[in-house]
């Protein structure tokens, strides 16, 4: 299956795994890199240079495959510009293949010194938006393609509130580097769906957690595979900080709070991320914030990597195949 991300990237399929806090650690990543997409390493889950490097090293170990490093710049009472300029340093000397920048855009951050630091290391860099205008800038700016992120998505989709249905073939309309289209996708369906509406390859995260490779509690597979496409919400808008997961206890009460008027002081305990051990390793899913999307409503097993992307290029060969086999 060949695209303008395929061929730019040298991977098999043109299916790119998200940034997934406390889940995309090295084997994760280099399973999906292994199996034909692209893997994803999230630098926020490393404290220093030396622990991410390792980090970088330890999947590189695992997979001869390209894959991506996550770098999400947002505010963040866990992360410092300290932080960051160790994420950056590290990706430019390592040489990673390709980065994606969530949250403000990096060409803009500190002047644009790691940006061009990145881009002379010969690093690719997308960045993930979430209307056309940001898309506009980003390929004008000198990134080398855009994840278009529909309100769907897991995490932190913008408060612009297009849907991916819209937003792909707008972002394909006004800009001349591959786009990825990100909020829904779950299967071979999205990746047909994504690719006739003039996407050069999908960005999911969601699906990913519902894989043997990535090491949650049992309990976490078979609430993705109960919940609905309903049971998701946005949260956050009254703090400036959009974000959609699943409806559960801290859930109820952020919106409860947001609703008379609360502020940052009281949201924060809910969504701060201090539960994530409880939830992903232990399988409490009442308390703390699980960042899905709606795609949980099409999450029915749990595959590996390897069995989750051949099936989905084969449906999606299928579906086209058939639908192109109307018009003779």
């Amino acid at each position: 299956m060949k695209t303008k991300l395929t061929e730019m990237l040298g991977i098999k399929y043109p299916i790119v795994c998200g940034g997934m806090m406390r889940l995309a650690y090295p084997p994760l990543c280099a399973a999906i890199s292994n199996a034909g997409g692209l893997g994803n390493l999230t630098a926020a889950m490393y404290k220093d240079k030396k622990d991410f490097t390792a980090a970088i090293r330890q999947v590189r170990e695992l997979t001869d495959k390209p894959f991506m490093v996550n770098v999400t710049l947002l505010p963040s009472i866990g992360i410092d510009n300290k932080q960051y300029h160790a994420y950056f340093e590290a990706c430019a000397e390592e040489k990673i293949t390709v980065m994606e920048i969530a949250g403000a855009p990096l060409n803009r951050f500190e002047d644009g010194v790691w940006f061009k630091l990145l881009k002379d290391a010969g690093v690719k860099i997308f960045h993930k938006v979430g209307s056309v205008r940001h898309g506009k800038h980003a390929a004008k700016a000198g990134y080398d393609g855009v994840i278009a992120a529909g309100v769907e998505e897991g995490g932190h989709p913008l408060n612009e509130n297009v849907a991916t249905t819209v937003l792909t073939p707008r972002m394909a309309e006004e800009v001349d580097v591959p786009v990825i289209t990100a909020g829904g996708m779950v299967n071979g369906r999205s990746l047909a769906a994504a690719l006739c509406l003039g996407a050069d390859g999908i960005l999911m995260a969601t699906r990913f957690v519902a894989t043997k490779e990535c090491q949650v509690h049992e309990k976490v597979y078979q609430e993705l595979i109960n919940r609905q496409e309903n049971d998701t919400v946005l949260y956050g808008n009254s703090i400036g900080l959009q974000g959609r997961a699943l409806m559960n206890e801290s859930i109820a009460k952020v919106l409860e709070i947001e609703a008379r008027g609360g502020g940052l002081e009281e949201i924060l305990p809910h969504i701060s991320g201090i539960y994530g051990d409880d939830i992903w390793r232990e399988g409490k899913m009442d308390t703390g914030l699980i960042p899905v999307g709606q795609s949980i409503g099409l999450i029915h097993e749990v595959l590996t990597c390897k069995e989750l992307l051949d099936g989905m290029v084969a449906e999606a060969k299928e579906i086209m195949t058939r639908n192109c086999a109307l018009f003779d």
